[in-house]
């Protein structure tokens, strides 16, 4: 139950970082008296005055953003809807579940192909944040770039948490399921004959006993 707390809440966070808008927010300028905060994410770009007007437009087109950005959304899309299987899978797999009857065997490994739809979308987020904040800093510190120089927003920060929980919650998925001891999942047929056959048994010994008595009066 605690790896598939971590799996929801992983995949929650992951769609409230994609349509977050900071994912990067612009430096403060000290030689510019009124400076609107620019901010920005993978969709959009906003800007925000002192008096707290906020203005948005969309990017215009998928062809004219740089390479990482488009990499990034879809690394992001991407992981929500292995999140969205890994749960499926996971609420499949568990041995409450009246989906596949008493089959422990195909419940384990159900469940252990949701550990892994956690794994890999903790590490398709994990890839798109980590890119994204790696372009920021890189443009932070370049003294020749002449754009504006963004730091990192908050954002990021929620797609970090989310891929970090979603290892977590994979990794226990992986260690908490047991593919291969059938013996521990399976009952065994033999022990129910042997029980049987030693209860049928018992009531002929005192019958032999009884007749043994009889034969010397």
């Amino acid at each position: 139950m605690l790896s598939l707390f971590f799996g929801f809440l992983a995949w929650v966070m992951a769609g409230i970082s994609v349509p977050y808008r900071y994912w990067k927010v612009s430096t403060l300028d000290r030689n510019v008296e009124t400076m609107s905060t620019i901010y920005e994410n993978l969709w959009m770009t906003c800007a925000t005055d002192r008096a707290g007007v906020h203005n948005c437009r969309d990017f215009p087109s998928l062809f004219v953003l740089s390479g990482y950005i488009q990499a990034c959304r879809a690394l992001m899309i991407a992981s929500i809807v292995m999140g969205a299987f890994g749960i499926l899978a996971t609420l499949v797999g568990m041995q409450c579940s009246k989906v596949g009857g008493e089959n422990y065997i195909l419940k384990g490994r159900i469940t252990g192909i949701g550990g892994m739809w956690f794994l890999l979308q903790g590490l398709c987020t994990m890839i798109a944040v980590s890119w994204y904040a790696f372009n920021i800093t890189q443009e932070f510190f370049d003294p020749n770039f002449p754009g504006i120089r963004y730091e990192i927003g908050e954002g990021l920060y929620i797609g970090w948490s989310s891929a970090t929980l979603a290892l977590c919650g994979g990794s226990l998925h992986l260690c908490a399921c047991r593919l291969g001891t059938p013996e521990e999942k399976m009952p065994r047929p033999h022990q129910h004959r042997r029980e049987t056959m030693y209860s049928e048994s018992l009531p002929s010994q005192p019958a032999s006993s009884q007749y043994g008595k009889n034969v010397y009066v």
